[in-house]
């Protein structure tokens, strides 16, 4: 699970059993060890020149004065280094008894600062750290480097060390509140306890009571004309038949979810729901019976995706008990998973699934969870499961389906009784309904209707997750059913700007795709496609180009939008993108698709022809990116940033270096929802 562990160390106590801690998991998971130390050399130079006015007369002299800055800064210097090896040497020592690889690092700077950005730069798997250094006093909670360094780190999981006892025995606590870090917490508290062979435990509290201190508040200062407004009794019966209850159902079906989770690691825990203010019952459990440790997300269910640390997290860091872990790992549970628990079916919608053969059933489930998590439904009605299928597919299709319902009955074919092996199930239905119903309907009706029904969906508004890139449309999402993301972080594809460019780029062409669907195609789209070498490579480029702009809800391709995937394609034998002379490609599309990628009339070939070395760690970091349209992306932005400063060895550093600037074109990109800018800054042909 960790294969790099970071242990800053000052020789403390806590640091001591932050290096011992480290050694024993680093044993159990086969990573190395990274000691760092930082010294401020330059912060005592200043302190140094502050007090000169306070030195003996004898030292005014000015040969005299700067022999004594000599003599400091040599001493300051060489001291401090000597200080961070002595300190380094016992981590040395320790892994050496163990066995195990050390890489030492000697940092100079600000402490919190230059340590935030070491770890931020190589993305260590977990940081170790003492949450009381060398300065701590009787009354001390947590270190104030420990809190800045967590406040600043969004990569890498926080073991922050508060008991100085060997972490052999005991018990994980998580604390889950439904959040992608809680349940990531879980996942890695489910490692730890294998790992280390202690039982894990799963807690969850919500507060009901919150509502009765405000309406008592609220009560003090309305008038009694505003109080017969506010109707404070049929409040509080809401609060108590509606809102008590849902709240409590909801953070057991967090629990269970944890459960299952479990489970499907091949273990299992124990629940418990707590009733109150989170902070104080989480508190109140944890010290009852002390835990070897306590997992909480960074930021909680309710947490803005910028917030540094969540208010629970940062009073559990600074009161439990225990040794605290920190989670910046994210996982969403499965989406039939969090449907079982959180999503109910009324009889009708239940009645209405059993008319649809058993081996489908379980992918139709699927996508109806799906679009009822993106669109906020706890209850799937009739309404509901009518919208989901009309989002899914055509009206034809839809059709179809009923067609095909009627036939099988006509037939005396029971649907609980047909069956299907994976292999076929999976080729009969793709990943959604629209995957079967194309192969279930051979004889599709060719007609207007049917394209009809396809542009109506293609002219609806679109909107992309900026945490994992998934496409909703329609209404505007409330949730993320891939990555749980909050409604606010979708951002609605304008476009607008693929209309300009197919305006500008000459005569448009249609092309009838598999299922009948007319895609149009600009002159210039169309003859750079011919870059590509003719045959399957030109069938697969074409059919990735359609299908990704068909989920983007659009109906005409252009140069614009299909060149970096172009230019991918001509590239997959190592060949300039112009190699094969005979395509017939007109000079003015080739100069344009020269312009888009970025090579314009030097002659330069694309990024992908030249041959890039990638050492180990900087694959691993690429392959930490979601597979398919964002790892391309960033592979792209990383050998951008390597050709700006001149190396074909990419790195971990130069990996790095690269993503931290597609961070920021991502955001800015996202916030305006314009792919096309996006699309030109990840792949490197935007304007410098």
């Amino acid at each position: 699970m960790y294969k790099t562990i970071y242990i800053p160390v000052d020789n403390s106590d806590h640091s001591n059993t932050a290096v011992d801690v480290g050694v024993h998991m680093a044993k159990m998971f086969g990573a190395k060890i990274v000691g760092s130390h930082v010294y401020a050399a330059k912060m005592h130079d200043k302190r140094f020149k502050q007090m000169e006015a306070g030195l003996p007369e004898e030292y005014h002299d000015e040969k005299e004065l700067d022999r004594q800055r000599q003599i400091h800064d040599s001493l300051i210097t060489r001291g401090l280094q000597i200080i961070t090896d002595s300190y380094l040497d016992y981590v040395d020592k320790k892994c050496n008894e163990a066995n195990l690889p050390i890489e030492r690092r000697s940092l100079e700077g600000r402490n919190w600062k230059v340590l935030a950005e070491d770890i931020n730069t190589n993305g260590y798997d977990l940081v170790i750290m003492g949450a009381l250094g060398v300065g701590a006093v009787k009354d001390s909670v947590i270190g104030s480097n420990t809190e800045r360094v967590i406040r600043r780190i969004r990569n890498s999981d926080m073991l922050i060390i508060k008991n100085i006892q060997p972490m052999t025995s005991g018990k994980i606590v998580v604390a889950v509140d439904g959040s992608p870090y809680s349940f990531g917490g879980l996942m890695t508290g489910l490692a730890l306890g294998k790992a280390l062979n202690m039982p894990v435990e799963a807690i969850s509290a919500f507060d009901p009571y919150f509502h009765y201190a405000a309406f008592h508040s609220i009560s003090g200062v309305l008038n009694e004309e505003a109080g017969k407004v506010f109707r404070f009794k049929e409040q509080e019966k809401l609060h108590e038949e509606i809102i008590d209850s849902g709240l409590a159902k909801i953070y057991q079906s967090h629990l269970d979810i944890s459960r299952e989770i479990a489970q499907a690691e091949q273990t299992d825990i124990k629940t418990t729901l707590l009733d109150g203010k989170a902070f104080e019952k989480i508190i109140q459990y944890v010290r009852k019976d002390i835990p070897a440790l306590l997992i909480v997300g960074r930021i909680g269910v309710h947490s803005d995706e910028d917030m540094d640390i969540g208010s629970n997290t940062e009073n559990l860091l600074r009161s439990a008990p225990c040794n605290v872990l920190v989670s910046n790992r994210k996982y969403v549970p499965p989406i039939d998973t969090q449907a079982e628990y959180t999503i109910a079916w009324t009889e009708e919608a239940l009645h209405r699934m059993e008319k649809i053969p058993v081996f489908a059933r379980g992918v139709a489930k699927t996508a109806i969870h799906r679009y009822a998590i993106e669109k906020g439904h706890t209850i799937i009605s009739n309404t509901v499961v009518d919208s989901a299928v009309g989002h899914i597919l055509p009206k034809g299709a839809m059709d179809a389906m009923r067609a095909l319902g009627g036939n099988l009955d006509a037939a005396g074919i029971d649907r609980d009784k047909m069956q299907a092996d994976d292999s076929v199930a999976k080729d009969l239905m793709g990943s959604t309904l629209s995957g079967m119903m194309t192969q279930v309907v051979e004889d599709k009706p060719k007609n207007s209707e049917v394209t009809q029904a396809y542009l109506d969906r293609m002219n609806q508004n679109y909107f992309v997750c900026d945490g994992c890139g998934y496409i909703g449309k329609g209404d505007t999402p409330v949730k993320c059913p891939v990555c749980g993301a909050e409604g606010a972080r979708f951002k609605q594809v304008d476009k607008s700007i693929f209309e300009a460019a197919a305006k500008s780029e000459g005569a448009v062409e249609t092309d009838v795709a598999y299922d009948d669907v007319p895609m149009q195609w600009t002159k210039d789209a169309k003859e750079a496609i011919r870059a590509v070498p003719a045959g399957f490579q030109r069938r697969r480029a074409k059919a990735k180009i359609e299908k990704s702009a068909r989920k983007l809800g659009m109906t005409t391709i252009t140069l614009e939008y299909a060149a970096p995937m172009i230019q991918e394609a001509a590239s997959e034998d190592y060949q300039p993108i112009f190699a094969n002379k005979g395509a017939g490609i007109s000079a003015d599309a080739a100069a344009k698709l020269d312009a888009v990628n970025g090579t314009a009339s030097n002659g330069h070939p694309p990024a992908d022809s030249v041959p890039y070395t990638w050492t180990a760690d900087a694959q691993a970091r690429l392959e930490r990116a979601p597979d398919g349209f964002m790892r391309d992306c960033t592979k792209a932005l990383i050998v951008k940033h390597a050709d700006k400063i001149g190396t074909t060895h990419i790195t971990l550093e130069v990996a790095n270096e690269g993503i931290e600037q597609a961070k920021g074109y991502m955001e800015e990109a996202m916030k305006t929802g314009n792919l096309k800018d996006m699309i030109a800054n990840l792949t490197g042909k935007a304007k410098a």
